[in-house]
């Protein structure tokens, strides 16, 4: 439920964002990528190990810093994120599910955003992470 006609806010959940993408890739192929080296560096940043069990912290060579919620190992992930300078965290969770034979849609949901130009801010920011995985991909 919206807590008003702003769009992206909600009660319980503050200002969100979600981007998504269907991939002409299996599942487990996307899963593998974003739990890799390679993958956690795109969306995640450089000079982190993406951390599996709930309650890891971790924190970037840009800063951003946060600790693992949980893994489900080909299914989703959450955790905190929050870059150096903000003053507050946010959740992040991404899924990889099954979108018919050999194909797999990308979801990236980040909640508990601070107001509506964060919430912008990130959906720029989580497309153009979306893009650098799908080029990743395809090389």
């Amino acid at each position: 439920m919206t807590q008003s006609n702003e769009v992206g806010r909600t009660r319980d959940a503050g200002w969100q964002i979600g981007v998504s993408k269907t991939l002409d890739h299996p599942v487990a192929e996307v899963w593998d990528f974003l739990t890799s080296p390679e993958g956690v560096a795109i969306w995640l940043g450089e000079g982190v190990t993406l951390p599996r069990e709930p309650g890891t912290g971790y924190e970037t060579a840009a800063g951003v810093r946060g600790e693992t919620r949980s893994f489900r190992e080909l299914d989703r992930l959450r955790l905190t994120w929050q870059p150096s300078g903000w003053s507050h965290d946010t959740t992040l969770q991404l899924t990889v599910t099954s979108a018919g034979e050999g194909r797999a849609r990308l979801g990236v949901h980040q909640e508990r955003l601070a107001d509506a130009g964060e919430r912008e801010r990130q959906r720029a920011h989580w497309q153009d992470v979306v893009a650098g995985i799908v080029a990743a991909l395809e090389r």
